[in-house]
């Protein structure tokens, strides 16, 4: 009778076709920012932006005009001199206008930062006590909620000063209460579910289980606010400025920029289009990286944006 013989296959070993098919294990971070690269316009709005922040700030630095310095060349228009053309003064407009960009950058970050730290732990906390705890947070929520935001912010700033830095921690402290409902609402849905009963069981302290289980499992719905609020900071502090109550003199920003060209509309158009054509330019690619990020974010996303 024939011997019959078996061939075993070292698992060691694999064919081609086994490595064409063969896919490595990805991270969340890797999944998301895959998601993220292929929504176009959060990308090209993401370049655009790093664009702009460089040439605001190297860009500032490395130009041949300061803000703040006179030349001879008053009320000239666009010219390859002076690419954004001079104020009535002679004030090279290009240097004012990266001038003006870096403050309402700051002023618009620095907001989205403190009022999204707040804000998110504010909610956290109510979401997961709950009961009296998130009945007292959130009415105190409700009732800043309620203030009339232009006009509180423009008596608090009047009041305390025009610096970038006290206009910033005056629109934070206005805005801290829409992250925290957005915080509050994700928490809630993640408080009853099974990590957060194994680390009660662990014996987790309730700090723990807020600043290391739910806070970054409610991250993706956290950044995709914090960008929103960059392009709302920057509005607001635009329009803060306009009205006289935001940055003021001898600082500079566009929304002030914006608000010191209004006079000159028909006779130096170029000193109030170019400045409000960075503020467009910021409050649209932030608000398109917004929308890549909530995509990138999602679970259940199976469109691809063309």
């Amino acid at each position: 009778m024939p011997e019959i013989t078996t061939q075993t296959r070292d698992p060691q070993v694999t064919t081609g076709t086994d490595r064409e098919f063969t896919v490595g294990e990805r991270s969340q971070a890797q999944l998301v920012f895959r998601r993220f690269l292929q929504h176009r316009a959060a990308v090209i709005s993401l370049g655009v932006l790093i664009a702009l922040v460089l040439l605001a700030y190297v860009g500032g630095a490395l130009w041949k005009y300061d803000p703040g310095q006179y030349t001879p060349d008053n009320s000239v228009p666009p010219s390859w001199d002076h690419p954004f053309g001079t104020d009535s003064a002679g004030r090279d407009q290009f240097a004012q206008v990266l001038r003006g960009t870096r403050i309402s950058l700051q002023v618009s970050v620095s907001v989205a930062i403190l009022a999204t730290a707040v804000g998110t732990l504010w909610g956290s906390i109510a979401g997961y006590f709950g009961g009296w705890v998130d009945t007292v947070m959130m009415r105190i929520s409700d009732l800043v909620l309620t203030l009339p935001l232009i006009a509180v912010a423009a008596m608090l700033a009047h009041n305390f000063g025009g610096t970038w830095y006290l206009i910033a921690l005056v629109i934070a402290a206005l805005y801290w209460a829409y992250v925290s409902r957005v915080a509050r609402g994700v928490v809630l849905s993640l408080r009853e579910k099974e990590f957060v009963e194994a680390a009660k069981a662990l014996g987790a302290s309730d700090s723990r289980i807020i600043l290391r289980h739910l806070v970054p499992n409610a991250l993706g719905s956290i950044l995709v606010n914090l960008t929103i609020l960059v392009a709302l900071a920057i509005l607001i502090e635009t329009s803060l400025s306009y009205l006289g109550f935001g940055v003021t003199s001898p600082d500079t920003s566009l929304g002030l920029l914006v608000s010191e060209a209004q006079t000159a509309l028909t006779t130096r158009p170029w000193l109030f289009y170019f400045p409000g054509l960075f503020i467009i330019i910021i409050a649209l690619t932030i608000n398109f990286i917004g929308d890549g990020l909530r995509d990138a974010f999602d679970p259940q996303q199976t469109k691809v944006r063309q």
